[in-house]
């Protein structure tokens, strides 16, 4: 099962095309200029990166685009990596004053930081945000949020308490085609939702070796692992393939539920809560001896939400006919009297063409207009608004897929209470929402 070229497009290119340039700078007003019509350091927002990867680098190009941000600081395991992604910081402001770090704790301690960007791989994503928060970082994370969904709930908290700005790399909120797409369902322009379907990639990750090789020198691979399960270093279980990997990553799954699977939470207006109940129907992963990966080939869940709409979430291949007429990865939703709406990437179908040209009504829900992902981001940390992409819809989005994660490796059918975020009829499942730590590491109090 092969996810064709044209869908591996990565998130930072699709960053790139989702709205306004990622070269146009926010527009900083003139009392926040000095002489030199340079941004006076009173005013300007110091970011620091944690996790400087391929999907990071993209991050911190995009912010250091902005006029009123100046990157100060990069976090990084990976010396060597670390090296490069300092060298491209520094070169954008043409001096050799970006910090390293090696330990994100050294980072969020320092004062002169107001933001973080974090990019590591997902089983990091909840310490460094947690951490971040309660050190008075606004914060830009990656999605999924984290890696299981108890640790989202400890983010969200975290954030909340904090009250800290937050904005989920689930970069297809600021797309004016998902928008259009949230904005048709969510007017009730499609009358009422029966039920939604979410196609995400097939998994066709496998690699057989023989040995493992020792880390090279300038990686710390026991940081690298942290807090998850022990796993032995291979070159090809790091960088870009650490997804596959489910101790660090949930595959194909996790990596995309925060994209379509969060356009269905967006377009109904499920930012706050979740489903009723959750069934796993398929879940194949890749689990032969001295296999890298151990992610899923093929999966497959239902979730029911309230008035009784279903949403299914499947790897593309074994979509229904009625979504591989219109494309392979996408959302789509169905109405009354056979009214539909379809969106992904490339192109938005409905029923009727008549339905993507709404005539918008004064009262109807719209969202602004924004549309550079990080841009809303800076924006809103100056205005101290709401992401388009704010943490609460970050967990909850994850959340589909952590809870399918468990009906689909039990095969299991369960009643989920999203208010108390619990599973209501068989309690002795909720020890599955969190993930134990290894070693020492602990979210803290």
């Amino acid at each position: 099962m092969k996810t064709s070229a044209k869908f591996r497009m990565s998130r930072r290119t699709f960053l790139c095309g989702v709205g306004a340039s990622v070269a146009a700078p926010y527009i900083i007003p003139a009392s926040a200029l000095g002489a030199d019509n340079t941004v006076a350091p009173s005013n300007r927002i110091n970011i620091g990166v944690v996790g400087t990867g391929s999907q990071a680098g993209g991050l911190t190009k995009n912010a250091m685009a902005h006029a009123n941000v100046r990157v100060i600081a990069l976090c990084d395991v990976d010396k060597s990596q670390l090296a490069k992604a300092k060298e491209v910081v520094d070169k954008n402001y043409g001096n050799a004053d970006c910090a390293t770090h090696s330990d994100y704790r050294e980072l969020l301690a320092r004062k002169d930081i107001d933001a973080v960007i974090v990019g590591t791989p997902d089983h990091w994503h909840a310490l460094v945000c947690v951490e971040a928060a309660k050190r008075g970082k606004d914060i830009y994370c990656e999605k999924p949020l984290t890696w299981s969904l108890g640790e989202g709930r400890a983010v969200v908290k975290a954030v909340q308490e904090n009250k800290r700005v937050f904005q989920v790399g689930s970069m297809q909120r600021s797309s004016a085609r998902f928008k259009l797409a949230c904005e048709i369902v969510r007017n009730g322009y499609l009358g009422q939702i029966k039920r939604i379907l979410v196609s995400l990639p097939d998994n066709h990750n496998a690699l057989w070796v023989d040995d493992y090789p020792a880390p090279p020198a300038e990686l710390d691979w026991d940081a690298y692992v942290g807090p998850a399960e022990w796993a032995a270093f291979h070159s090809k279980r790091y960088h870009w393939n650490w997804r596959w990997w489910m101790g660090f990553g949930g595959g194909q799954m996790m990596d995309w539920i925060g994209h379509h699977g969060d356009i269905a939470h967006m377009a109904m207006d499920w930012d706050n809560t979740g489903p009723l109940e959750v069934e796993g129907m398929r879940w194949d992963p890749l689990t032969e001896r001295n296999n890298l990966y151990n992610a899923p080939g093929r999966y497959m869940f239902v979730c029911k939400y309230h008035g009784g709409v279903t949403m299914t979430v499947a790897n593309a291949a074994d979509m229904p006919d009625e979504l591989k007429a219109c494309g392979e990865l996408g959302t789509m939703f169905f109405g009354d009297k056979d009214r539909w709406v379809y969106v992904d990437r490339d192109k938005i179908q409905a029923s009727d063409k008549k339905l993507l040209r709404p005539d918008f009504r004064k009262s109807d829900f719209r969202f602004r207009k924004e549309g550079n992902h990080m841009s809303d981001f800076i924006n809103c940390i100056v205005s101290r608004e709401e992401c388009i992409a704010p943490v609460n819809a970050g967990h909850r989005s994850a959340s589909i897929g952590h809870l399918g994660k468990i009906a689909c490796t039990l095969g299991a059918k369960f009643k989920w209470d999203p208010k108390q975020e619990v599973i209501v009829d068989n309690p002795a499942l909720n020890g599955l929402l969190m993930r134990k730590y290894r070693a020492d590491w602990s979210l803290g109090a």
